[in-house]
């Protein structure tokens, strides 16, 4: 584990990822892990993990400390280290079902689309139940964001990094962070100046460190600038820093240092450097690379990345794993430049440039994985080279990396509320690479919180349609979790979406999906009732495979319901429908359904001899794992008629279709009361 510039005091490239100072408190903390807590004193079992906190302002070396005490104690944790940013660069708090999903997913748990917050908390206390693992949770706002991802189990250890106190949580070991001193600062600062420089003149080290209030932040930036001007003495930055000019607005003084450290640096860049720095305060995330940098400054990705090294060498950014990240403590002083600055026009029309080269990404990401002949596919040749993938793998690759950059970016766009159109093609895109390269099973709990933002933009803007798409979807999600009765509300509500938006399919899907809700519910009246209407609408407008699918729906319930007439006449017309549209195999299989009823009604005869007449169907239609499940289906009707033989000539008939197919006889489907289409 190497220690990240702004946060460390180290710097990549320049100290070698080493750690300065701070070994009174590296050493206060370990003596905190094994000291007793209050339970233990009192006689009783720890009820949770232990929780160390390290306070300290945002550049104070806080999250260095904390990476280098887990990197320290994680041989004592078998189970490993859960890492989780509580807080983006941008002030946005991460919602706890956000962070408790992303620790879950590190523990190889997949959370249900849609769950909240304490189902996901109570997951994530499951699943480090008998562990022994560390979680280190960076940046936290407050108690309220911490304490419920607290293992109940006293074998894990917390380590929270906040800027203050977390009141509420028993039993919390803090430790607050200053300034580093005068030694460890100083060979901070040596590790951007070289040694001479230091060497040579001490006393303007000292005064360099004092300058910088022994902030990690501060001296980095202030080596960095020094590290780009070879020529100048230490001494020279810190006239440079006294003499620099107090601004109207005085910052607190524990954030003066940092705050004319990074003006210091800031002020010695070229305008267009400036500008493109002040435009990374819209980073998505805080996070940019060459291709959010090229778009926020309208510049090329090669000048762009060129741009983000130099910033990284000066300490204004941090370099990790082939992305930039703005330091939360510089990201309000970006902030407070950009507003005072950059005009709000200029600042959209940015967001605006970054959202349109994330969509045409997300295009290709997604045309990659489609034939050759497909129209998307030949688009794709046509983009410029920096925005193609070579192979499906390659763009894989790309969406798993960058999926929280562009999720934080359609949240962006959202919120901006002057960019709907924008946001929604943004999501669509998003929603459709996912899908594409994931599974929309994989990928639900990312979709069901982008449908969520669709939702959004559709209730600001009284957009109904979308409404009734994002409900529709949104319900589907939670229908597939076990959900069933959120799923019916907002099944309801798409229809009323549906039919404000005069939109036949919206409500026509809708209907049919209420009828769905309540047979999940059981209640086999209202579902009959719901496909009743959903049938009237589908035959009204002539759409018949539709209405087929439908008549199979309503012979379900009315079979669930021991209405075994209406079901046999819903299944028979159901027959009828899929042989108007010649859809053999449907026929097949509505046939096979006819005869389950007809055995349940107490004609055993007759189911047998439509059990006869879909095979033949299924034949006809080449379907040879269809004909096998339904010779399956014989078998079994004729083993409760008392033909045990003639039921094992079906059966062998079976394992030779199956054996034709290259199949085992366990692999076939089983044909179901619910159609297929459904």
């Amino acid at each position: 584990m190497t220690d990240q510039a702004m946060d460390s005091g180290g710097r990549p490239g320049a100290s070698g990822g080493r750690f300065f100072g701070r070994q009174r408190e590296l050493k206060s903390l370990r003596s905190d892990i094994e000291r007793a807590g209050l339970d233990t004193i009192a006689g009783r079992k720890a009820p949770r993990a232990r929780v160390l906190l390290i306070a300290g302002r945002p550049g104070s070396g806080r999250s260095a400390l904390a990476r280098r005490l887990v990197e320290e104690i994680a041989p004592d944790y078998p189970d490993g280290v859960l890492t989780a940013r509580l807080t983006e660069p941008g002030g946005r708090r991460v919602p706890t079902e956000e962070t408790a999903r992303q620790l879950l997913e590190a523990l190889g748990v997949q959370g249900p689309p849609g769950a909240d917050e304490d189902e996901l908390s109570q997951l994530l206390r499951e699943a480090l139940a008998g562990r022994r693992a560390v979680l280190l949770l960076d940046d936290a706002a407050d108690a309220e964001q911490v304490d419920p991802l607290l293992p109940d189990d006293c074998g894990c250890l917390v380590v929270a990094v906040s800027g203050g106190p977390l009141t509420g949580i028993p039993d919390v070991r803090p430790c607050t962070l200053g300034g580093l001193d005068a030694k460890a600062a100083i060979e901070l600062l040596a590790t951007f100046t070289g040694s001479v420089r230091i060497t040579v003149d001490p006393q303007a080290a000292e005064s360099v460190a004092e300058e910088c209030g022994g902030l990690p932040a501060a001296l980095v930036l202030v080596g960095g600038w020094l590290a780009a001007r070879p020529k100048l003495s230490v001494a020279d930055a810190t006239r440079q820093l006294r003499a620099l000019p107090d601004d109207g607005e005085q910052p607190s003084q524990a954030a003066r240092p940092l705050a004319r450290a990074f003006r210091l640096v800031y002020e010695s860049l070229p305008p267009p450097a400036a500008r493109l720095l002040r435009l990374l305060a819209l980073a998505p995330a805080g996070i940019a690379d060459g291709h959010i940098a090229s778009s926020l400054a309208g510049s090329s990705v090669p000048d762009a990345l060129d741009a983000l090294e130099g910033f990284a060498a000066l300490g204004l950014l941090h370099r990790e794993d082939g992305e930039y990240r703005v330091p939360g403590a510089l990201r309000p002083l970006l902030g407070a430049l950009t507003e005072s600055l950059d005009k709000p026009a200029d600042l959209r029309t940015a967001r605006a440039r970054m959202l349109e080269r994330a969509v045409r990404q997300l295009h290709s990401c997604r045309a990659v994985t489609e034939p050759d002949s497909v129209p998307a596919r030949k688009a794709l040749a046509a983009m410029p080279r920096a925005l193609r993938f070579e192979h499906p793998a390659a763009a894989e690759r790309w969406l798993r990396d960058r999926q929280h950059v562009l999720l934080a970016a359609a949240r962006v766009a959202v919120a901006d509320g002057e960019l709907d159109t924008l946001a929604r093609r943004l999501v669509s895109a998003l929603v459709r690479a996912l899908a594409a390269h994931r599974g929309t099973d994989a990928a639900a709990p990312e979709l069901y919180g982008l449908h969520r933002l669709v939702l959004g933009v559709a209730e600001r803007r009284e957009l109904h349609r979308e409404r009734a798409a994002a409900l529709l979807n949104l319900a589907d999600l939670d229908a597939r979790s076990g959900r069933t009765k959120d799923a019916l509300a907002r099944y309801r509500a798409a229809l009323d979406a549906g039919r404000a938006a005069n939109d036949p399919y919206a409500t026509g899907r809708a209907m049919e999906s209420v009828g769905g809700a309540y047979q999940e519910l059981g209640d086999w009246h209202r579902a009959a009732d719901w496909y009743g209407r959903a049938l009237v609408q589908r035959q009204a407008r002539g759409e018949r495979a539709d209405e087929a699918r439908l008549y199979g729906r309503l012979g379900t319930v009315h079979t669930y319901a021991g209405r075994y007439g209406e079901a046999l006449r819903g299944w028979r017309a159901a027959v009828a429908g899929y042989r108007r549209v010649g859809d053999l195999p449907s026929q097949a299989r509505a046939l096979s359904e006819a005869a389950r009823v007809q055995e349940y009604a107490g004609r055993p005869q007759e189911s047998l001899h439509t059990c006869h007449e879909a095979v033949e169907w299924a034949r006809r239609a080449g379907d040879r794992r269809l004909q096998a499940a339904l010779q399956l289906r014989l078998a079994d009707t004729l083993e409760r008629l008392g033909d045990p033989a003639a039921a094992g000539l079906h059966r062998t008939t079976a394992e030779r279709l199956l054996e034709a197919e290259g199949e085992q006889s366990g692999s076939t489907y089983e044909i179901r009361s619910v159609m297929a289409g459904d």
